[in-house]
């Protein structure tokens, strides 16, 4: 395996690749959440606004782009941006394709993120994923990689329209 920068042509194959790995996180989300707050940020469902979300990140930003590459293969990729205003980097997106998890994969990914958060003088890195059932191999892999929890806590509550 080797991590290389974001190229054009990795572009279909992350994409593809990210939607397998999101699979089984968002099918157990659906059940972890209410019904309007699953529904109000997927109306078209998960898949069309993952990729939405991640084509927009891969288009915007390819400069902040890394990717896990076997047999010239993409298998994973990060997305690592900088907040210089709190010396911080940030992991903003990794994903690893099923076959390929649990084989270091995720944790080389993340090394070379931080690598890349040290050489621009940062101070920490951060990263974010959700409290669901679904998430809980991704929270293991950040506290197996030395990342403390920041206590967060996120609230939503259904507002009818009518009710101005």
């Amino acid at each position: 395996m080797r991590i290389v920068p974001f190229a054009a042509e990795h572009r279909e194959p992350l994409l593809a690749l990210s939607v397998r790995a999101w699979e089984p996180v968002f099918s157990r989300l659906e059940s972890a959440v209410s019904a309007f707050v699953y529904e109000s940020f997927y109306p078209e469902g998960w898949r069309r606004r993952q990729y939405d979300d991640l084509a927009a990140t891969l288009d915007g930003e390819p400069e902040n782009i890394d990717v896990a590459l076997i047999n010239d293969s993409p298998v994973g990729w990060v997305c690592t941006r900088l907040h210089p205003e709190d010396s911080m980097g940030e992991i903003y997106v990794l994903t690893v394709d099923p076959p390929h998890q649990g084989k270091g994969l995720g944790r080389a990914l993340i090394q070379h993120s931080i690598e890349r958060v040290r050489s621009r003088g940062m101070r920490m890195v951060m990263v974010e994923t959700g409290d669901d059932p679904g998430h809980a191999p991704a929270r293991r892999l950040y506290e197996a990689s030395g990342f403390e929890r920041w206590p967060v806590a996120r609230y939503f509550k259904e507002i009818s329209r009518d009710a101005q």
